[in-house]
């Protein structure tokens, strides 16, 4: 296991390359500049050529991807233009935390509702509690998410008034404790986490419910209920092992995936976190930190397929890696 991860972790970096090379041929393609947004509209265009060099604009980019790649690799993700000359990594640490809170809050509640819903769904398939699952599901799928997020923050927060609409905590308010802080925290994460937990919740239910249709048609299965083990033991014990190993597929690669769906979640609800981040630095033409944002998803992605590979071996202990 310890030679596969250092394999895998080799083979992190011609993937990170790649990655970082083409985001930031596509960054640099785009309409406008950091310039745009940062020059007053009034100022001569000999200043604004001046402005450019000191940016490092006007060198080919070729040589700009190898001097940030530089950079880079000793620690440096560079400068943001938006948070005047701010490093990179610093303000990605400041909105590091509430993203973490929201999107593994996420995936704990979504895994914990589904793989029972799946189980029960398909262990009585086409009943009624199946077709409501079902179509529960497709539903959850189906609806965007910031329109969900717009429905709860009608109800529960103009109609019912029960929970706030928007932020990380109360503005202008001091918590005499952090317990009081913690509080205010959790009232603030529940809309955002009911909207971003719904759409996850349904992808889960129909990946454990189609796993385990397909495992309790095994003959091994059929074996378990013949020896005349009783269908708790057959179903949670024997089949649900082997039915979770898809859904560990998708719980490792859902990591990434609910940072940018947190994009969409995180500008509905104020939520301060690396999706309002990344919305900003996409209109100010932010190129630095816009670099350090997709390096960070990019790692996020080898680190959820690696994660599923190691979860393999702790459901399924028959699986090894050499």
């Amino acid at each position: 296991m310890k030679q596969y991860i250092v394999r895998r972790f080799l083979q992190m970096i011609p993937t990170l390359l790649g990655t970082t090379f083409i985001v930031f041929v596509i960054i640099n393609m785009a309409p406008g500049s950091p310039l745009s947004h940062m020059v007053d509209p009034t100022i001569s265009a000999e200043a604004i050529e001046r402005r450019r060099e000191q940016l490092g604009l006007d060198r080919p980019l070729l040589q700009r991807y190898g001097s940030w790649l530089v950079e880079a690799v000793q620690g440096n993700l560079g400068y943001s233009t938006r948070y005047r000359g701010r490093l990179v990594t610093d303000i990605i640490q400041t909105r590091l935390g509430p993203t973490i809170i929201l999107t593994f809050s996420s995936i704990i509640v979504s895994f914990i509702l589904a793989v029972p819903i799946g189980v029960i769904s398909a262990t009585r398939q086409y009943s009624a509690l199946d077709y409501s699952v079902v179509v529960s599901a497709i539903a959850g799928v189906s609806i965007p998410v910031f329109f969900l997020g717009i429905v709860l923050i009608y109800l529960f927060g103009f109609q019912l008034g029960w929970l706030p609409v928007g932020g990380m905590a109360a503005a202008g308010v001091r918590h005499p404790t952090w317990l009081s802080y913690a509080a205010d925290v959790a009232r603030h994460l529940v809309l955002p986490l009911v909207t971003l937990t719904a759409a996850n919740t349904a992808r889960f239910v129909r990946f454990t419910r189609s796993s385990m249709l397909e495992v309790i048609r095994q003959d091994y299965v059929r074996t378990a209920r013949a020896k005349g083990l009783s269908e708790r033991v057959v179903i949670y014990r024997h089949a649900l092992r082997n039915a979770l190993l898809p859904v560990v597929t998708i719980l490792g690669l859902s990591l990434p995936f609910l940072f940018s769906g947190a994009v969409i979640t995180e500008a509905v609800f104020a939520w301060p976190g690396m999706g309002t981040l990344l919305i900003e630095s996409v209109s100010l033409r932010d190129y630095g930190l816009l670099m350090g944002i997709n390096l960070f998803l990019a790692v996020l992605v080898i680190i959820g397929n690696l994660l599923a590979d190691i979860f393999y071996s702790v459901v399924d202990p028959r699986i090894r890696y050499d």
